[in-house]
């Protein structure tokens, strides 16, 4: 490790806060911690330490992610689910931050606003991890770059298209880690679900140096035209209502991820999600939203979703590894 890729004591938030040297020495530790633990290689150099989960959104990768990754590095965690924790209620973000600190040395959040996050780690004597807000996902990033660079080999000139709702963390996200790869990024859907123009221009300022692109189209047989990843999330997010479960069927169909759209792409492209997938009825929301609206399948079909094509199970297990990587740089041995 060189100055340039030493991470000790940095926050994990966002990854416009990152260079793509440091983006790339965490792939590396993850590929190399990953390897480890397939062959039974320990790597548990934190033993005595403890991390903090604070979880006001609920999640099963996430939880699991961080839990096992610190188990693995010798580390004990401490899970405060949304009833467990005082956070914004009771006591401020600055106090919980700093009540923490002198406890943890690290904090995980996954939650709402970015702002919330921020101020965590404004407060905190100790990393602050991002394990989810309504704005970023940087370590479902870190996942999904993995999983693309094991099945291509590369990243740079990789083109990924993204369908559906693109405005929020998923949308985000994947817009700014391919801006900072060199990656081909497309945005395709209606022109209301485009990311934040602020956001899109940040990126092209920043694919003007690492030789990547940033294209935003309605046309979805344009937009997945040879790609390398077809990559989707579902339609309606954590928290919203009910009501806009119509509103986004009816205007987001067009961008379901399909057989056709997966020949369009190309034979040798891959696809991906984040999960949960809503690509069948064998879920308690979506048999209600297939009552409700007479469908079996949502953003993606169950025929792409269990295809030889589909990497989400991949994905799913690099979420592990990976957030080992952040944990293991950011607290240091």
């Amino acid at each position: 490790m060189d100055k340039k890729t030493d991470l000790k004591g940095r926050d994990f938030l966002k990854l416009l806060d990152f260079t793509p040297e440091e983006i790339a020495y965490l792939l590396d530790l993850a590929a190399d911690l990953k390897e480890k633990k397939k062959k039974g290689i320990p790597v548990d150099t934190l033993r005595g330490k403890n991390v903090a989960l604070i979880f006001e959104k609920t999640s099963t990768r996430t939880r699991c992610a961080f839990e096992v990754a610190a188990h693995d590095l010798g580390m004990g965690t401490t899970y405060l689910d949304p009833a467990g924790s005082q956070i914004g209620k009771k006591e401020s973000i600055a106090d919980t931050a700093r009540v923490l600190s002198g406890m943890f040395e690290g904090i995980e959040y996954r939650g709402f606003g970015q702002d919330i996050v921020e101020e965590l780690a404004k407060y905190a004597k100790v990393p602050v991890w991002n394990g989810l807000t309504n704005e970023f996902h940087p370590t479902q990033m870190l996942a999904d770059l993995l999983t693309v660079r094991e099945h291509f080999g590369r990243l740079k000139g990789i083109r990924l298209a993204y369908m559906g709702d693109a405005r929020y963390n998923m949308g985000n996200s994947l817009m700014v880690v391919c801006a900072k790869m060199g990656m081909h990024f497309t945005a395709c859907t209606t022109e209301k679900y485009f990311p934040e123009a602020g956001l899109v221009s940040q990126c092209r300022e920043i694919v003007a140096w690492t030789g990547g692109s940033i294209t935003l189209t309605e046309d979805a047989a344009a937009g997945t035209k040879d790609k390398d990843v077809i990559y989707t999330d579902v339609w309606v997010s954590m928290g919203e209502p009910d009501e806009v479960w119509e509103e986004r069927i009816r205007e987001l169909s067009p961008y379901q991820v399909n057989r056709a759209v997966m020949e369009n792409a190309g034979e040798k492209a891959v696809f991906m999600h984040c999960l949960p997938a809503f690509h069948d009825l064998h879920t308690k929301i979506g048999a209600r939203m297939g009552e409700r609206f007479g469908i079996t399948e949502m953003e993606v079909t169950d025929e792409v979703f269990e295809s030889g094509q589909s990497l989400v199970f991949e994905e799913a297990e690099n979420r592990m590894h990976t957030i080992k990587a952040v944990m293991l740089a950011t607290i240091g041995e």
